[in-house]
């Protein structure tokens, strides 16, 4: 019997890779009917054109539906894949440009503007989680690649649902280094430790032998470049950084920068690229997506997604960098911390691999940054305004009872529409 995966947010610009994805692991996973959840039927419509006539080109056996309606879409699903956004790129673009009216950084899944982003997002995924609970297929699986995806994932398993949270630095990372040394990903595994949007790489093993030091004395400007850091700054951690840790490694220079005149946001100009993307998925004659959407973001979103939904149906074992329970893994974070780590992944879900403890710099960001992570999903879950505050104290980009009181203000006042909870408290 064949599969059933229900997309919610189906619509989005992000679709075309995982409908890719899917279909290039037609032997691994047999998907009987794939269902685009959106409530936009215009958007859902155009991009579910261009998915079909893909699988059309592929000659895929299966069953493409487009719906509104989230109980159909739900109905027997055997994998849930949530990849929306509350509020669209309008509420995205004052993510990143109202905290900077407080002396602190704009970006859309940390600080201030993560911190919005969950308040508005968590319990809309948890709605769905609860749905879905009543609906789908007994076993199901949700797969949430939606941000924060630490926060939001840590709601679900809280919630006590079978998820399990996705990013794609990891796979980015990973994809990059089988290119630098001339072998197939699935031979690079990384020892990537710490919560989504705050890791590191402490290792990049290949065929066992871990090729971190060789990667950081002759890559090493080049990998800091990347990651917008100081090559003497990657050196001392021995390790490489996730391009997010520059907001925490390089707070001043940073916010500088976003200060300027002239800077634009990256909201700004993902809608400009959707609206290309959309023009483009139009075009009746398109049958395979566009190179423009991977300037989109979410490099490598499809890989990671279709192997992670392959893995948990098959069975297969392969290691694979999940957001999961720490479960002691991590020594110095509780078992039930969300964290984003390697796991081996098969069909009763992700199972995470024994790791050192982390370094004292590393340690000390994590923990501050989890107790940010627990107080933002209690204060999504309950619209309570003192935990919301709390929650801005802890997280280490604001940390300032000055900046948070009449900050939180303002993202509540800002975000009204997107929070019934905070409204009737």
């Amino acid at each position: 019997m064949g599969v059933k995966i229900a997309v919610v947010g189906g619509g989005s610009t992000y679709t075309p890779e995982l409908v890719e994805g899917i279909t290039v692991r037609g032997d691994r996973l047999p998907v009987d009917e794939l269902v685009l959840l959106d409530p936009d039927p215009d958007r859902v419509e155009v991009v579910g054109g261009l998915a079909r006539r893909m699988l059309n080109r592929l000659e895929w056996p299966g069953r493409l539906i487009l719906t509104p309606n989230t109980d159909a879409a739900l109905d027997g699903a055997d994998f849930v894949v949530v990849q929306l956004r509350v509020g669209g790129q309008a509420t995205r673009f004052v993510d990143e440009t109202l905290p900077l009216r407080f002396g602190t950084i704009g970006q859309e899944t940390t600080g201030a503007g993560g911190f919005a982003k969950a308040l508005r997002t968590v319990p809309v995924v948890l709605d769905i989680a609860e749905r879905a609970a009543k609906r789908a297929a007994p076993g199901h699986w949700i797969v949430d690649f939606t941000n924060p995806v630490g926060i939001v994932s840590q709601a679900l398993l809280d919630d006590g649902h079978r998820a399990i949270g996705l990013c794609n630095v990891a796979i980015g990372f990973q994809r990059r280094f089988a290119e630098r040394f001339g072998v197939p990903p699935e031979r690079v595994e990384l020892e990537h430790v710490g919560l989504n949007h705050l890791t590191w790489e402490r290792a990049v093993r290949i065929d066992g032998v871990d090729r971190l030091p060789e990667l950081l004395e002759t890559d090493g400007q080049e990998l800091a470049d990347d990651v917008g850091m100081p090559l003497e700054l990657i050196l001392a951690l021995r390790a490489i950084p996730s391009y997010y840790l520059r907001y925490y490694y390089m707070f001043d220079s940073v916010l500088a920068d976003q200060r300027s005149q002239g800077h634009g946001t990256r909201a700004e100009e993902v809608i400009e690229i959707e609206t290309r993307l959309l023009e483009m998925y139009r075009d009746p004659h398109l049958t395979e997506k566009p190179a423009l959407l991977a300037n989109r973001g979410g490099a490598f979103y499809s890989e990671a997604a279709a192997a992670l939904i392959a893995s948990l149906h098959d069975g297969a074992g392969d290691i694979q960098v999940v957001n999961i329970r720490n479960g002691g893994c991590l020594p110095d974070l509780a078992p039930d911390a969300v964290v984003e780590i390697p796991a081996r992944v098969d069909r009763e879900g992700a199972h995470p691999l024994p790791l050192a403890p982390l370094e004292p710099l590393m340690l000390g960001l994590v923990q501050q940054m989890k107790a940010y992570e627990e107080l933002a999903v209690a204060a999504a879950r309950s619209g309570d305004r003192n935990i919301a505050l709390k929650a801005l104290l802890a997280n280490p980009l604001i940390r300032n009872w000055e900046v948070a009181r009449p900050l939180l203000d303002e993202l509540l006042a800002a975000n009204v529409a997107h929070l019934p909870r905070f409204a009737t408290v």
